[in-house]
């Protein structure tokens, strides 16, 4: 009889746990189907948990910000911005009627004593123009048989009606705005231009494939530093060898972490096993900072990296934890939920590291090392010790256990950015340049093919290493649409990149 009472208490164990992972599965997809993307989490509730901070704040007052005392005072009405001083201006003159430019008193003229100005914005929509290009032909009056043609000039597409900047305007809408290319086709029908969904996707191919030489300048530059970020995101490509059009591909992007040397880099493959990061950072030596994906180890093993974790990551196993619960991180209730103790306690030490950071960010590599050894150290050997005291008392099948693990498992490449200043406590850099691509994504779905995956990869990387060296996507698109064809040496396909470019051979139109 106790043998059967045992096993029927095993048996209700057993049920009760798997109807609780169960209710934190349900949660969990509720708040991803239904609840904000963002993880920031609310500030209430965490300041119980949060004395590391305190300890932290109190211990280095030194490098806490200036106290500085306001007085109240009586809120202004805030006053408009101004209008763009780099704006066109047009004038429009707004005048009296002839009979209104006499006094009324006496009759005599009214004289002009000054001019009111106000200023409202304006958008004339895209135009259609044609370029026509009228090649001069000499012959020679005497000999009648000797005739010569000015040459064109080279064209990002030979012998194509698109010009560099019709080209660059369908990119910046594709790669920078999101629009899928039957968008874009409807929008140029409405002025004027008839172009269809597969001469637009066949344009952006060939763009694509010019700017390889570009593409591959970058890459060596790339290679050629000590700290770079990855990390990749899926991709479906319909017409793809030994593929189903259903099956998944990937776009893999590498950053460099040096602000000095702003480089991102999408490049296309069919698979996410570990050869595509060998291929990609083959001769790179340095520091590496991922995700805990494990296809990155066999390149980390075989070259010598130093592989940093992603904080945010981390961070996010224990959000994800919290939305289980069925709670929101974002808008925490003015008392724990039961059951969230120990989640707002993991939050709150990322929370403390981060207010760190912050702290940081504007100072110096060696600064931020100093710092993040005085500070950050002890925060996060608190944080250790209290996931190694927890650990054994959580249920392994929560989703608290497996924030933990995580946490636990990839621990001495989270704490690693505490020894390099340079070093960023998270990949949220590059994860921000992904976004783009999954926005876009969204919208058109899939790539056609892998000529067009590719293409679009070589795009996507340089307008995402433009926006990080501060060009305007579409100038620049124009820009390099109507010079690279012209290179004739590396020199001048050099003086292209972002990081490299004159800029005042920009021109100010903007998209």
């Amino acid at each position: 009889m106790t043998r059967l009472r045992e096993e029927h208490a095993a048996q209700l164990a057993a049920r009760d746990t798997h109807i609780e992972r169960l209710s934190e599965q349900i949660q969990l997809l509720l708040a991803r189907r239904f609840g904000a993307a963002s993880e920031r989490v609310a500030h209430a509730q965490l300041g119980l948990f949060n004395e590391a901070e305190h300890e932290v704040a109190s211990a280095h007052e030194e490098d806490a910000p200036e106290q500085v005392a306001i007085p109240a005072h009586t809120r202004k009405v805030p006053k408009r911005k101004p209008l763009n001083p780099a704006l066109e201006r047009v004038n429009v003159i707004h005048d009296l009627d002839e009979h209104d430019k006499r006094c009324p008193h006496d009759g005599t003229a009214l004289e002009c004593i000054a001019i009111v100005d106000s200023e409202q914005l304006d958008v004339v929509p895209a135009t259609a123009v044609v370029l026509r290009h009228q090649r001069r032909k000499y012959a020679c009056p005497c000999c009648k048989t000797y005739v010569k043609t000015a040459p064109m000039t080279p064209q990002p597409i030979p012998k194509s009606q698109a010009s560099p900047g019709l080209l660059a305007f369908i990119a910046t809408g594709k790669y920078v705005d999101a629009l899928p290319l039957y968008r874009q086709a409807k929008q140029l029908e409405r002025i004027g231009l008839e172009c269809s969904r597969t001469t637009l996707a066949r344009w952006m191919v060939r763009c694509g494939e010019l700017v390889q030489p570009l593409i591959n300048l970058l890459r060596d530059e790339l290679l050629a530093l000590d700290y770079l970020q990855c990390d990749e995101t899926t991709l479906q490509v319909l017409k793809e060898l030994g593929k189903t059009a259903q099956s998944l591909s990937y776009l893999w992007v590498q950053r460099s972490g040096l602000p000095e040397t702003p480089i991102v880099l999408f490049d296309y493959d069919a698979t996410r096993s570990g050869e595509v990061p060998k291929r990609l950072l083959e001769g790179f030596k340095g520091t590496l900072q991922t995700d805990g994906y494990v296809g990155y180890d066999p390149v980390v093993s075989a070259q010598g990296l130093t592989r940093v974790y992603c904080m945010a990551h981390a961070r996010r196993y224990f959000t994800d934890a919290l939305k289980a619960k069925g709670v929101n991180p974002n808008k925490l209730p003015p008392k724990p939920v039961k059951g969230t103790t120990h989640h707002l306690k993991a939050l709150g030490f990322f929370k403390t590291l981060y207010a760190i950071e912050r702290r940081i960010r504007d100072k110096p590599p060696d600064e931020r090392q100093r710092i993040r050894q005085a500070q950050s150290r002890p925060v996060l050997d608190k944080f250790k010790a209290w996931l190694d005291t927890l650990a054994p008392r959580v249920r392994p099948e929560s989703k608290l256990a497996e924030a933990i693990a995580y946490t636990q498992k990839h621990w001495h490449g989270l704490i690693r950015f505490c020894d390099d200043g340079r070093v960023a406590i998270d990949n949220n850099a590059v994860e921000n340049d992904i976004r783009p691509f999954c926005v876009g994504r969204r919208n058109w779905l899939f790539a056609d093919s892998v000529a067009g995956a590719r293409s679009s990869a070589n795009l996507y990387s340089l307008i995402a290493t433009a926006k990080a060296s501060g060009l305007e996507p579409y100038a620049y698109l124009r820009h390099v649409f109507t010079e690279l064809p012209k290179a004739t040496s590396v020199q001048d396909i050099e003086a292209l990149l972002p990081h490299r470019l004159d800029r005042s051979r920009l021109t100010n139109t903007r998209l």
